[in-house]
């Protein structure tokens, strides 16, 4: 487990940034925290890690967007979701396990149907207006491997 304060946008995009440069195909970052929370901020942060040049919002009505960066990058939003029918419809295994990296919002809706190996990150709302606590989670071999490259000092 890592846990880091970010006390401003600053600090939340240079940790999102840093996070995508270091992600690779095939990995899955689970995003959990109430809304306004900060994780479309965080994902849009993480694109840019990933080299997306597109402008990345939320895909609420849609439930997933796609965007090319150095690996192709599927950004779900489940918040809507009413059942994983949905899900099933969309053939989301194909993104879990294909040859992008995954950034799935409310992903404690979906649990369930995520891969073992993922990513999670709890964020929180801090004191302050801008601050977050991210905590961050996961299991498996890359999960290790980003908590040792990410661990900020």
């Amino acid at each position: 487990m890592l846990e880091i304060r970010l006390k401003g946008l600053e600090e939340t995009e240079k940790f999102g940034i840093k996070l995508g440069e270091v992600l690779q195909s095939g990995d899955i970052v689970c995003l959990n925290g109430e809304l306004g929370a900060g994780k479309t901020t965080l994902t849009k942060s993480i694109g840019k890690g990933l080299g997306v040049e597109e402008y990345i919002t939320s895909p609420t009505f849609a439930l997933i967007n796609e965007y090319e960066g150095r690996v192709r990058v599927y950004h779900f939003d489940v918040y809507r979701l009413e059942n994983v029918d949905e899900l099933y419809d969309l053939g989301f295994d194909e993104y879990f396990y294909g040859n992008g990296v995954s950034i799935v919002e409310w992903a404690e809706k979906i649990e369930k149907l995520l891969p073992k190996e993922r990513i999670i990150i709890n964020i929180d709302k801090g004191k302050t207006l801008d601050e977050r606590i991210i905590v961050i989670t996961g299991e498996g071999n890359r999960y290790k491997e980003i908590i040792k490259e990410l661990n900020i000092d």
